[in-house]
């Protein structure tokens, strides 16, 4: 699903302007990332939380050369999905059904 698909289906199923669900959106992508930049993680009750995790250093490989390279501890985004979030997709007939369909 695309960030449009999302705009759309929320329009249709709130009844709310096009143009002010994008707003909406938009905007909460924004302050997630602000907020995440700034440090601060995120907590959202039955979705999951957006948490900023420190990767610690390590000896890495460039392939094209062969030659080791030293990747310094840093911090990367994460999404961590709540409990009831993660049951809802284990119990959910139209993902194992969608998983199963054989590739094309």
């Amino acid at each position: 699903m695309t960030k449009a698909e999302l705009i759309t289906i929320i329009s249709e199923k709130t009844g709310i302007d096009k143009g002010d669900v994008s707003l909406t959106v938009e905007s909460f992508f924004t302050v997630v990332k602000d907020s995440m930049a700034d440090g601060n993680d995120i907590f959202i009750r039955g979705f999951g939380s957006f948490i900023n995790k420190k990767k610690a250093r390590k000896i890495g490989r460039n392939i094209t050369k062969n030659t080791a390279i030293v990747i310094d501890e840093h911090y990367a985004p994460k999404f961590k999905p709540s409990p009831e979030f993660v049951d809802l997709i284990k119990a959910s007939d139209k993902v194992k059904a969608k998983k199963e369909q054989p590739k094309k």
